[in-house]
């Protein structure tokens, strides 16, 4: 019986933790969609080069979610956080008119 009782135990806390890390890879790993309404609102575009000049006339050459203060993702040219958009990843190779340059 104390083998039975300490399998269930531990299967009940490894489901728990498989599924707690599921939600959390999972909520980071949603991505930001450039029809998102708010995503719009800022001109969000997952790559740069993309972005409409003449709409967005702030934008200038070189400037990417990578090098933003609000990015807070590590690898400059992978997906990461954004202050944002909460929740979600944003294209390191990506731009929105919030694009602040890192310090």
């Amino acid at each position: 019986m104390k083998n039975r009782r300490e399998f269930i135990v531990q299967f009940g806390l490894a489901s728990g933790v498989l599924a707690a890390g599921s939600n959390l890879a999972q909520a980071q790993g949603a991505m930001v969609a450039e029809s998102d309404p708010q995503a719009k609102s800022l001109g969000y575009t997952s790559l740069a080069t993309k972005v409409d000049k003449a709409k967005f006339p702030k934008y200038a050459a070189g400037q990417h979610c990578g090098s933003c203060t609000l990015f807070t993702g590590k690898v400059a040219d992978g997906p990461g956080g954004c202050a944002l958009f909460a929740g979600k990843q944003v294209a390191g190779k990506g731009w929105c008119s919030a694009w602040s340059k890192k310090a």
